[in-house]
């Protein structure tokens, strides 16, 4: 217990000072305190839950089109435990690693620790390496998808100008994330964000049921195979943002409180996912599978257009969150991370922001691109690499012995918590990893097929009267399109 005691105090004694130094003198600093730095359990939940649904929101509505209600349903359940599993994992890695260094006095004051750092200093150079790829190459295009999907909300509002011109002009907006330091200093934009999503997943939802079932209303799902472990790896992909775990954790005053936030903002999701999509799907079943976004079907009113905005606003959050490991990396191999400058930092950072933008305009295909992520990169960087880590760690009886952590009684201690991890490991690998990796991919091909690279308005539908486009404007799928009534909405068509 006194070995505990010590250990407490190490991890959170640095976070205190840190803290004190930076004690209020003003009024300036004191609202500059509680709108821009963070640090509590509270700021870590809404990071947490505020990152966890973004522009996925809009895309499950379709997974359920080809998963069916109950799959859809089961998934969103499946997924987001385990989500929150490998989470857990990750954080006691964290603490593990932190407390390590600190007992070896290394300060860690202007350094912020990342998920490839805590593989390295716990299993060596090769995990770091592999983690690093993974992670980077997962933020970057989740990046990617939420400028995509910038794109994709704008032009339900304005339509004058094509997908990829809003996706320059969005790409402009989000590169000002180079301003904003670190993960402390997300406190009212967690907030907020947060708000933004809850709003929009009501407004599905009763949008949906108010609007009712639309004439003739099908659901099908499951049709596919290959349809239906696409929008598996969706799921996956939803409940798996905490790639960003370590640096949320590492923003908290004291972050071995964390163990359990993210299983709490997994359970506020769910009363938004869930919800929504059920709703949606109910109201216009298969017409969904040619429609990725849910805001394409609802009249337009008010009510969307305040919807679409906030969710814009919300994806730019959410891409400073998926950007920001970025920086830290890029500031990191330049030698400009413990520079004390914004403006210097800020202008090292901008040349992450280039290939985020270019590849937004290469694979402009909002729903699908999220499965391939899903299958290619967040099986590996959230749920396999964190369980196999686990495992390696602690593969020692003298390493279990002194682990800061120790596994609870409820889980069966450490046997319990291996073979947990070895089930995680064994199902992504296969399920996630494998047939969702040859659905997503094969999915993917076939937008590419269709629409092209660089394609100027992915699914937007062909001006009246007629298209001569040799290729249909929709998805993979054998739905009819929607009735003119749908069309007038989705295409916003004026008339004179």
């Amino acid at each position: 217990m006194a070995s505990d005691k010590v250990v407490e105090t190490v991890i959170v004694g640095n976070y205190v000072e840190m803290e004190s130094e930076r004690k209020p003198k003003d009024i300036k600093t004191r609202l500059s305190k509680i709108f821009w730095h963070g640090g509590s359990v509270y700021d870590a939940w809404f990071s947490c839950a505020s990152n966890q649904v973004a522009q996925v929101l809009l895309t499950l509505p379709y997974s359920f089109s080809q998963l069916g209600m109950l799959s859809g349903i089961l998934f969103q359940l499946f997924y987001g435990l385990m989500g929150s599993w490998t989470a857990y994992l990750i954080s006691i890695l964290y603490v593990e690693y932190r407390t390590r260094k600190e007992r070896e006095k290394v300060d860690f004051r202007n350094h912020v620790i990342q998920w490839f750092e805590v593989l390295d200093g716990l299993l060596g150079k090769h995990w770091r390496n592999v983690g690093l790829a993974f992670n980077c190459t997962f933020l970057l295009f989740g990046s990617v998808i939420q400028l995509i999907a910038c794109a994709s909300n704008i032009y339900y509002i304005n339509d004058n100008l094509d997908k990829r011109t809003w996706t320059y002009i969005f790409g402009a907006c989000c590169a000002t994330t180079v301003f904003i330091p670190s993960f402390h200093n997300y406190r009212i934009w967690s907030f907020l964000g947060l708000i933004m999503t809850t709003y929009t997943a009501w407004y599905l939802t009763i949008a949906s049921l108010l609007h009712g079932q639309v004439e003739g209303i099908k659901h099908s799902g499951p049709t596919k195979l290959v349809l239906y472990f696409t929008e598996a790896t969706n799921i996956l992909y939803t409940f798996g943002g905490h790639a960003v775990t370590v640096e949320i954790m590492h923003a908290m005053w004291k972050p071995q409180k964390f163990k359990a936030i993210y299983l709490y903002a997994t359970l506020y999701v769910l009363t938004l996912t869930l919800p929504s999509a059920i709703a949606v799907y109910w109201a216009f079943g298969d017409l969904l599978l040619n429609h990725s976004n849910a805001f394409a079907l609802l009249p337009r009113s008010p009510f969307r257009d305040m919807a679409v905005v906030l969710m814009l606003i919300h994806q730019f959050i959410t891409f400073g969150f998926a950007c920001t490991p970025l920086y830290f990396v890029w500031e990191k191999a330049i030698g400009m991370h413990e520079c004390k400058s914004l403006c210097k930092r800020a202008a090292a950072r901008l040349p992450v922001v280039i290939p985020i933008w270019f590849l937004a305009i290469i694979f402009p295909f909002f729903g699908p691109i999220n499965s391939t992520v899903g299958s290619l990169l967040v099986s590996f960087t959230v749920y396999i690499i964190p369980a196999l880590a686990h495992i390696f760690t602690f593969r020692s009886a003298a390493s279990r012995e002194n682990a800061v952590e120790q596994p609870p009684k409820l889980l069966g201690r450490w046997a319990g918590i291996y073979s947990i991890n070895v089930f995680v490991v064994v199902w992504v690998l296969v399920v996630g990893f494998g047939f969702g990796g040859w659905a997503s991919m094969t999915n993917f091909i076939h937008q590419i097929d269709t629409f092209g690279l660089f394609t100027k308005c992915y699914q937007c539908l062909p001006p009246l009267p007629t298209s001569t486009s040799p290729h249909p404007p929709f998805n993979t799928t054998t739905a009819p399109p929607p009735t003119p009534h749908h069309l007038h909405h989705n295409q916003h068509l004026h008339s004179p």
